[in-house]
């Protein structure tokens, strides 16, 4: 867990100085997952150990891979972390807080396929946006200890009980046919995340538009018909 100074996140100590790397590092996806919480340091090191984990793993990544791309001493990251390890909960856990937050803001007006078309959306786009630190979330997973993974498991379960129970629901309304919800949804939520292995920004789709196609396609697994339609023109496209 990232140490905590004056009831908030942050560095252990005197922070370190400010480099040209550590500053990059510190904005961006950093700025935006941790933001002023925590000390621009630890928000460099927060970004370059996703890099890293996402490049070479976690195993395979030192403290010095990590602290040399933003010009520190490999001592420093103890610093702001009691280990590696703990650098690699506190991405984790971040990443699955924030894309638990993104699903449950979506709003329930009573029409359930529109609801899990939303939950659906809002999930694929959000993995897509950030889909380099969701990659280091899902690959790297298995390396956390076991009271780490343990709470990690207890978020992923909330947001798939979230939309277990909105698919539950269609499926006793008769808005959806399906079979069998749980596989259904376990079947949409890997296909949501799965993304994270060959997503780009740059490539051809918005992560806004990757999110409605790919709600589109929830809502026909589920035995619904698309409600706008896929070639409506209301998807939103890259520009």
């Amino acid at each position: 867990m990232v140490a905590k100074q004056n009831g908030r996140r942050g560095a252990r100590g005197s922070a370190a100085p400010a480099n040209k790397a550590m500053t990059e590092f510190a904005a961006g996806p950093a700025q935006e997952l941790w933001g002023d919480a925590t000390s621009e340091a630890t928000r460099a090191l927060l970004g370059s150990a996703v890099q890293c984990f996402s490049r070479k793993g976690f195993h395979a990544t030192t403290t010095r891979d990590i602290t040399a791309a933003i010009g520190l001493s490999p001592g420093a990251l103890y610093v702001h972390f009691s280990s590696k390890e703990d650098v690699l909960f506190e991405i984790v856990r971040t990443g699955h807080e924030r894309a638990l937050q993104a699903i449950q803001s979506e709003p329930d007006d009573g029409n359930t396929r529109q609801y899990v078309r939303r939950l659906v959306a809002s999930l694929a786009a959000w993995h897509a946006r950030h889909h380099t630190v969701a990659r280091v979330c899902q690959y790297e997973l298995t390396a956390l200890e076991p009271e780490h993974y343990a709470a990690i498991l207890d978020l992923r379960q909330q947001f798939t009980a979230i939309l277990r129970s909105a698919v539950t629901r269609g499926s006793r309304e008769g808005v959806f046919d399906v079979p069998d919800v749980n596989r259904a949804v376990r079947a949409i939520v890997s296909l949501g995340i799965d993304l994270v292995r060959w997503y780009r920004l740059d490539g051809p789709d918005s992560p806004e538009a990757l999110g409605h196609f790919y709600a589109d396609l929830a809502l026909r697994m589920i035995g619904a018909h698309p409600n706008p339609p896929l070639n409506d023109g209301t998807a939103p496209k890259r520009q």
